[in-house]
């Protein structure tokens, strides 16, 4: 665990937090001193979240459930406040990957799924938690956002839309909350080594068009880069920092 332990006693949650992203931020919160929330729709992945956390002598607790489900959202801010209370930082890491599809082939499934998952369930979440933020008068939120929230060719008209949508939330909070202790900011990691699911017809408008693009990708980040992002912006290193945008992809946003 780290000897550094600016989190000492303050309550993270992290969506998500199952696998990937998610798992290294909770982990990395944890070595700094945080409880954390670790939720995620996968219980056998939060479990052993919680185990890998307890097991290096931090403090964590698993909520399982569909986060764009609002009794699952009640659940992860009543189930961190039970257990730690209070809410200092929301993570908001869980989402999904489209098919990569042009705006004409994308099906209203598709459509709503993403937008429910990768952007109203955020959405939810942080509503739910910003009245203890307040209470508290201070708290950090951050969202994953994604390579795709900074362009048009980085995936498909849905995940484009949906975490172009993220960015016009973290910086509408930035904004409302900025004189009530609330800083709001994002991550947008370029190609990072995670178990997310890509499911893309190669012949599709998508692929063909995006393929190009894709080239300028490079060398994948690991997730404890992106996590060490998350943290030092949810830190009191960056208290006077808010409504950023960071990209985290190697200088991807660059070319």
């Amino acid at each position: 665990m780290s000897t550094i332990k600016e989190f000492t006693d303050r309550a993270v949650i992290v969506t998500g937090a199952g696998s990937g992203i998610g798992r290294a931020t909770a982990i990395a919160f944890a070595a700094r001193g945080a409880h954390v929330a670790v939720a995620d729709l996968n219980a056998e992945g939060a479990a052993a979240v919680v185990k890998e956390i307890e097991q290096a002598g931090g403090s964590a607790v698993a909520v399982v459930g569909d986060l764009s489900d609002q009794s699952v959202v009640d659940a992860v801010v009543d189930t961190t406040l039970k257990s730690f209370g209070s809410i200092d930082v929301l993570v908001n890491n869980a989402g999904i990957m489209d098919s990569m599809s042009a705006v004409a082939d994308v099906s209203d499934a598709e459509w709503e799924r993403l937008i429910r998952i990768n952007l109203t369930a955020p959405f939810l979440l942080t509503r739910a938690a910003l009245p203890h933020m307040l209470q508290a008068g201070r708290g950090s939120i951050m969202f994953t956002a994604s390579e795709a929230s900074l362009r048009g060719s980085a995936a498909g008209a849905a995940y484009t839309a949906a975490k172009h949508g993220i960015v016009g939330l973290t910086k509408s909070l930035a904004v409302m909350y900025r004189s009530s202790g609330i800083r709001a900011n994002a991550i947008a990691p370029g190609g990072t080594i995670t178990g997310i699911q890509l499911s893309a017809d190669p012949e599709a408008l998508g692929p063909q068009t995006l393929a190009s693009y894709m080239g300028n990708v490079g060398q994948p980040a690991a997730a404890e880069t992106q996590a060490a992002a998350i943290v030092f912006l949810a830190s009191d290193a960056a208290s006077n920092i808010s409504g950023v945008v960071l990209p985290v992809d190697g200088g991807w946003s660059a070319v």
